[in-house]
């Protein structure tokens, strides 16, 4: 099962990464299905997965129910993309086109998901986790941190959201290091997230930014170490 998986996967990345140039896409974009890159597009899948079965005819119906969902899904997209979030829109397709070839893959290496599995003690413990190293700290960063709340003199502005996304990146990171006991690579996070503070905590003139900055990454850090510690320890009681 894990190879044919893994054909259908290289397959869908030749024809819908690494053989779909640029130009493709702006003429999918506009034209929709009168575009004929779309049809190369098709094509080019068509071939993959001929490519990886080595044109053996035992997989004619998954590479068929492929072609045809996949041009569907294409439509759809195409025809969705001035009402909906690109970025949205993007995974909704990745997505689709994964279930499809879970789809195909069933059809012909039947697997069973143990729903129970997924709420095996083992598993709530990472998600609640997850949670915690995420959404919760975010939200408990924006109340501590809220009492020495300043504003910048800088004129320089940033991107929307780029601080909590960076730190639920550098939590996750810190968390994931934790849990498989790569605690050096702790230090190169911090070390790098540090060089590329440098410029703000050497441009700024007001010692209040400083030590906000460095009180906001002091605290993800310890957020992100006490939910890695806690469920190692947890972890290690179930």
């Amino acid at each position: 099962m894990i190879a044919l998986v893994l054909k259908l996967l290289i397959a869908h990345t030749i024809g819908d990464f690494v053989f779909q140039p640029r130009k493709w896409v702006k003429s999918k974009e506009k034209k929709k299905h009168k575009s004929p890159y779309l049809y190369w597009h098709i094509l080019v899948h068509f071939i993959a997965l001929l490519t990886v079965f080595q044109f053996k005819t035992d997989y004619w119906l998954g590479i068929l129910v492929i072609i045809i969902s996949h041009y569907i899904i294409d439509l759809v997209k195409l025809n969705l993309k001035k009402k909906l979030n690109s970025r949205w829109l993007f995974l909704w397709d990745q997505l689709a086109h994964i279930v499809v070839i879970a789809f195909v893959v069933n059809l012909y290496k039947p697997f069973v998901i143990d729903v129970n599995v997924l709420f095996s003690s083992k598993v709530l413990l990472f998600v609640l986790s997850i949670l915690m190293v995420t959404v919760v700290s975010s939200i408990s960063m924006k109340v501590i941190i809220s009492k020495w709340e300043i504003k910048s003199n800088s004129t320089k502005k940033s991107l929307e959201d780029a601080g909590m996304y960076i730190g639920i990146i550098e939590r996750l990171l810190t968390f994931v290091f934790i849990i498989t006991n790569n605690w050096s690579a702790i230090g190169f996070l911090l070390a790098a997230k540090s060089i590329f503070r440098f410029g703000d905590l050497t441009n700024s003139d007001d010692r209040k930014l400083t030590e906000y900055i460095l009180i906001g990454t002091l605290i993800s850090f310890g957020l992100a170490i006490f939910t890695g510690l806690a469920y190692n320890y947890v972890l290690k009681i179930l």
